[in-house]
């Protein structure tokens, strides 16, 4: 059922009754108007007739002639006027004028009380009760005056009819007026519902256009669904993006895993050969195949941790004390590489907005980088690791030396592309492409150069202390392309 309609049943079904409401009340008014009137008018009968009363009552109580009762009877009708009277002593009761037949109930007498309402012979009475008292001689008596209700009654029942006779017709018009109103009102939702209803965002990239119509519960429906239908583009491109990086992970992992597994293949088929290797040889084939074990195992995680850095989403990211990371990865490093010498200089207060996982990754293989490239087979690894503000008080910075042969100039940059490894390095080429791809999430940069004696690899990492609702870059696919670290 539409709006419009639903909208009009309700309104031909609430306004009648709120008519009928209003009718009771008005009826009720009515009432109590029409027996004020009333009353008023047999109080003041009442007041008029109340001596008349007195002395036909002494003369019924003083045994006089039936003339002198007749003439005070008389008196006391005319005072009367259009109202019936009665009046009741020890002696008898007289009656005159319109009135209930006898054995209908009548009020009692009491001082102050106020005219009620009685039926009897089939019609309703306004009756007023005043007791009557003689001191000379010693009687009491009761006088009743009557009102027929019946013009009161009929004006009650009229203004009935007419509040019912309103209700019905307020139905129909009520309902009609209602169900235009709200087809027009309703002529933006239609726009609405048209322009929502023409979006497929599976097949077309057009989206919601709206203009403001004033009506607010409609400008904000076509917020919301402007909201819905970003983060549904959100959510697709964020699939897209898992889909681009399972792809590169699978790509890479081919092309990089095939010569260090065909490499162990061959050594294997060397050991189950024949004839069999010497036990020199044998020796070098399993060194060689620990290496290449080592280096699938090393590639396998670093390509997790990328894939893992390209589908992060922004919720993950918290305060990092930096100071706090930096000493646990060193204590790592030094149980994993005994023999390099590490000094960390760090100052407190060191926080960033950042992703756990993510930082302490980039740390570890900074590290690690140093620790491998530093050391030679006569030459022990000295590591310097200093933590201190960065540029602008807004920023923090991290830098590592070690005492290494060092990087070219021209060869710098390089460093941080996907899979690059300096001659002779054991490593997969990924860890440092893995810390510029955590300085880009964090809105950092890493840079290259070489410490202050001229000997040996320096490598800068700049955070910004803060980064709560920055938005991470998007098209993230970094086990696909080559990143540009200094662009952060």
């Amino acid at each position: 059922m539409r709006l419009s309609t639903r909208i009009a049943l309700a309104v031909a079904v609430v306004v009648p009754l709120l008519v009928l409401g209003s009718g009771w009340i008005m009826v009720r008014l009515v009432a109590r108007d029409v027996h004020a009137a009333a009353d008023a008018h047999l109080r003041e009968r009442a007041a008029a007739v109340r001596t008349d009363a007195r002395n036909l009552l002494r003369a019924m109580a003083n045994d006089r002639p039936p003339s002198v009762e007749q003439a005070r009877q008389r008196r006391l009708f005319a005072t009367a006027l259009d109202v019936g009277i009665r009046v009741t002593g020890p002696d008898g009761t007289v009656t005159g004028g319109p009135q209930p037949p006898q054995p209908a109930p009548l009020p009692s007498a009491r001082a102050g009380a106020g005219p009620v309402t009685i039926t009897g012979g089939g019609r309703s009475w306004r009756v007023l009760a005043e007791p009557v008292e003689l001191t000379r001689p010693r009687v009491s008596g009761t006088l009743w005056l009557f009102s027929a209700d019946t013009a009161g009654q009929a004006q009650i029942r009229q203004v009935r009819r007419r509040v019912l006779t309103v209700a019905l017709l307020t139905a129909p018009a009520a309902g009609a007026v209602a169900w235009l109103a709200a087809t027009r009102l309703a002529r933006p939702l239609r726009r609405l519902q048209r322009s929502a209803g023409g979006i497929d965002p599976r097949v077309s990239a057009a989206r919601l256009e709206h203009a403001p119509t004033g009506v607010t519960e409609v400008d904000e429906l076509a917020g919301t669904l402007r909201t819905v239908l970003a983060r549904y583009d959100e959510q697709a491109a964020r699939t897209a993006e898992a889909l681009a990086t399972a792809r590169s992970f699978s790509a890479a992992a081919s092309h990089e895993l095939r010569t260090p597994l065909m490499s162990m293949r061959i050594n294997l088929d060397v050991l189950d050969g024949s004839p069999e290797p010497d036990a020199a040889e044998r020796a070098e084939i399993v060194a060689d195949l620990r290496a290449e074990h080592a280096r699938v195992s090393g590639l396998l995680t670093m390509l997790r941790v990328l894939a893992q850095g390209d589908l992060v989403e922004a919720e993950a990211f918290e305060a990092v004390d930096l100071g706090e990371l930096l000493d646990t990865a060193v204590a790592d490093l030094r149980r994993s590489h005994p023999h390099a010498v590490v000094g960390v200089t760090a100052e407190p207060g060191a926080v960033v907005h950042g992703w756990p996982p993510g930082l302490r990754s980039a740390v570890d293989n900074l590290l690690a980088n140093a620790a491998v490239h530093g050391a030679s087979p006569d030459v022990t690894a000295r590591i310097a690791v200093r933590l201190a503000p960065g540029p602008d008080p807004s920023t923090v910075r991290v830098v590592i030396d070690d005492g290494g042969p060092g990087i070219p100039p021209a060869a710098r940059a390089a460093v941080f592309h996907r899979f690059h490894r300096g001659p002779g390095s054991p490593g997969s080429g990924l860890g440092l492409t893995l810390v510029a791809q955590q300085m880009a999430l964090h809105g950092g940069t890493a840079d290259v150069g070489e410490p202050p004696g001229g000997r040996g690899t320096r490598i800068t990492v700049t955070l910004p202390r803060t980064g709560a609702g920055q938005a991470l870059p998007a098209g993230r696919d970094w086990l696909a392309r080559r990143p540009d670290p200094a662009a952060g």
